[in-house]
């Protein structure tokens, strides 16, 4: 099933599924010395661990949940996890998922869930391509033939509808694990997060990037997210938990190098020396123009609205087509202001 298209009878499939086996989950949690029966808040990765983390790992080590009276436990996702069902069945207080769609999908589906706050001010997903045969728009992928996972077919759709470019003009074909494809000629031009760079070394200095959020399919990353009955019943505690995070991603931000070795220590899978390279790109995601104005974690209704309108016209929602208040709320946000714009 792919993340981009959701039904209700998935949902409850896999929520079932998911209440079955969060009992043997793997979780992390680093509590500071001295702190006294903090509130649990336990937070469901979309994915495997990763530096998406990176505020998160070091608003915990540095105290700053403790501060709020909260200790924060990261329940990793997976290939077989669904983690939306996991914050909808209440088995998590909230959730981190990698691509706003998700979010407005299921709550078409019937699914109670509620964007909170986003990550990523714009979206890392991108085409790249080489220079002898650019694709820097929307109009070069005609006569062009791209390599996308299954998850990456409705973006595709969508940029291409965006820019009135047919579908029938462009060979779409499956991409493989990495970027081979791009590098043998059999593709010209494959999918991935800008911030993986590790994946990115093969490519070289020649290497063109469109952005999907250039092209005018302006998505948002690292969406947090939770359930309506949360909302109502632990304002309190997901306000703390936004303070912390946020006040985290700052540190992360200003203490780089710290982070890394933060992030590598808690999750020792990754590697530091990779880690080190991204967590520069990775910032330019987490903190712009929108963030010194409005703080860490902000997102419009305007931008939401943009990105169902888009979604209902391809058709994608095949229960009802969810409104914006459905799909998110600024209420956590709002509680926060000033200190998210204190790391914005």
């Amino acid at each position: 099933m792919s993340q981009f298209t959701v039904s209700r009878r998935d949902f409850m499939r896999t929520a079932a599924a998911i209440s079955a086996v969060a009992a043997g989950q793997t979780l992390v949690s680093i509590q500071p010395a001295g702190a006294a029966s903090p509130a649990k808040v336990r937070m469901q990765l979309g994915w495997l661990a990763s530096n998406g983390l990176l505020g998160e790992v070091v608003a915990m080590k540095k105290g700053f949940y403790a501060e709020q009276g909260l200790e924060l436990e990261i329940v990793p996702g997976g290939p077989n996890v669904d983690g939306v069902a996991g914050v909808a069945s209440g088995q998590s207080t909230l959730g981190q998922i990698s691509s706003s769609p998700s979010i407005m999908l299921a709550r078409g589906a019937g699914v109670p869930i509620k964007a909170i706050a986003a990550g990523y001010q714009k979206h890392p997903y991108a085409y790249f391509s080489r220079k002898g045969k650019p694709i820097r728009s929307a109009q070069d992928m005609i006569g062009k033939t791209v390599a996308i996972q299954p998850t990456g077919a409705i973006l595709l759709r969508a940029l291409l509808a965006k820019n009135n470019v047919p579908e029938d003009k462009v060979k779409i074909v499956n991409m493989g694990a990495d970027m081979n494809q791009l590098v043998t000629g059999q593709a010209d031009a494959v999918v991935g997060w800008i911030t993986n760079t590790n994946a990115l070394k093969v490519l070289g200095d020649d290497r063109v990037d469109l952005m999907l959020w250039d092209a005018g399919i302006q998505l948002y990353a690292n969406v947090y997210y939770t359930t309506d009955a949360e909302l109502a019943k632990h304002p309190k505690e997901l306000s703390g938990w936004m303070a912390a995070t946020a006040k985290g991603w700052g540190y992360a931000r200003d203490h780089q190098a710290e982070a890394v070795g933060i992030l590598v220590d808690t999750f020792p899978n990754l590697d530091k020396a990779s880690e080190m390279e991204a967590i520069g790109p990775l910032m330019k995601f987490a903190f712009n123009e929108t963030t010194k104005s409005a703080g860490w974690g902000a997102m419009t209704k305007d931008n939401w609205a943009a990105q169902i309108k888009s979604y209902a016209d391809l058709g994608q929602f095949k229960d009802k087509v969810p409104t914006v208040d459905d799909v998110m709320t600024l209420s956590v946000l709002d509680a926060t202001t000033d200190i998210r714009k204190q790391v914005g």
